[in-house]
């Protein structure tokens, strides 16, 4: 056997996840990234967020991903993790509806989840990720 196949580390095999896994693993994270349609194209941008009821909630303030709520725009969204040295990872992918939260009552409740914003800036609305699909993935370890 040549040195260099020796060397080759052994790739790991994609597993598909189950629906109640990629909700089980959106909830372990609090960063994932939003892609929305503007009049130039795609964009994406990074979120603080949270699992609330099967849905992606986030903070943001007036700009693209308002814009996109306001109109029930359909958009991506995507969460991950991994472990370098287990050449492991995971990927859920949620696409849907983003929707403005406007209702006092529930801007009340949502208010008081775990949803803590990294960046700067007031970030006063909230908008919700409504799921029409969702997709996971796990690379395992070949062991």
């Amino acid at each position: 056997m040549p040195a260099s196949a020796a060397a080759e580390p052994r790739s790991g095999q994609v597993l598909e996840l189950t629906r109640s896994e990629c909700f089980e693993l959106l909830a372990s994270e609090h960063l994932g990234r939003v892609a929305v349609t503007d009049d130039r194209g795609p964009v994406v941008f990074p979120v603080n967020f949270t699992l609330d009821r099967h849905t992606v909630v986030f903070r943001t303030e007036a700009g693209t991903k308002l814009h996109a709520a306001s109109r029930g725009s359909r958009v991506c969204f995507e969460a991950d993790g991994t472990d370098l040295a287990a050449r492991t990872g995971w990927s859920v992918i949620v696409r849907g509806e983003i929707t403005e939260v406007t209702d006092r009552a529930e801007l009340a409740r949502l208010r008081e989840l775990p949803l803590r914003v990294w960046g700067p800036g007031a970030r006063t609305h909230y908008v919700r990720i409504l799921p029409a699909q969702l997709t996971g993935r796990r690379i395992a370890s070949a062991g």
